[in-house]
């Protein structure tokens, strides 16, 4: 039994490389990256038996298209959602002069990098409850920081993986269901073909 680790569809603005709004829903690609993550899940044996999902749109979207697939109910939590990055959201990231997901500090109206480990800890502590409830492999789609922050401190790695530089969008990573998680599969986008694979023009995290 895993926790599943998704990250969402490309949106407009991932390709675009500006930091988004909470609202802002996949573009065409990230449709189509979404669909064939369904289908990746509804082919997964065993079957994933619970689907949480970040209630930004873009999570949302993605979740959405897995439970169409699979026929699970999704259920949504804050506590998945992306990195807050306040006023600087909807400004291109190559224009800022300065890394804000390296940056510890919070962003005007934003949140500090320590503040969002502190939820991204509570977080995985409320996929074990749901884990431990459902008995089998639950999926969770969420957002890039969200991943690498899970990833960097609360997993350990089976030999040969790394937390990678950059996730793909609709990226797939798993857990063992307890902390530490032992993680036997990082940023594994095999359902995703030609034109949908991710090009890697995208920030993640923003």
């Amino acid at each position: 039994m895993s926790i599943v680790l998704i990250r969402h569809g490309e949106t407009d603005l991932n390709a675009a490389r500006v930091l988004q709004w909470p609202d802002t829903p996949l573009g065409e690609r990230g449709r189509a990256q979404a669909r064939a993550l369904g289908v990746r899940f509804a082919a997964a044996s065993p079957s994933p038996v619970l689907l949480a999902s970040s209630d930004m749109a873009r999570a949302r979207q993605t979740a959405a298209a897995i439970a169409a697939a699979t026929g699970l109910r999704v259920r949504e939590s804050p506590l998945l959602r992306e990195r807050d990055f306040g006023e600087l959201r909807g400004l291109p990231y190559d224009t800022l002069g300065f890394d804000p997901i390296e940056d510890e500090r919070a962003p005007p109206g934003g949140e500090s990098m320590a503040t969002f480990r502190a939820r991204v800890a509570e977080a995985l502590d409320w996929l074990r409850a749901l884990r431990r409830e459902a008995d089998g492999d639950v999926l969770a789609v969420t957002h890039g920081l969200v991943i690498r922050v899970a990833l960097e401190h609360h997993c350990t790695f089976d030999d040969g993986l790394v937390v990678p530089a950059r996730l793909s969008n609709t990226s797939v990573s798993v857990l063992g269901p307890e902390a530490p998680h032992r993680v036997s599969l990082v940023d594994c986008s095999r359902h995703l073909e030609g034109a949908v694979r991710d090009d890697g023009r995208g920030v993640a995290g923003v």
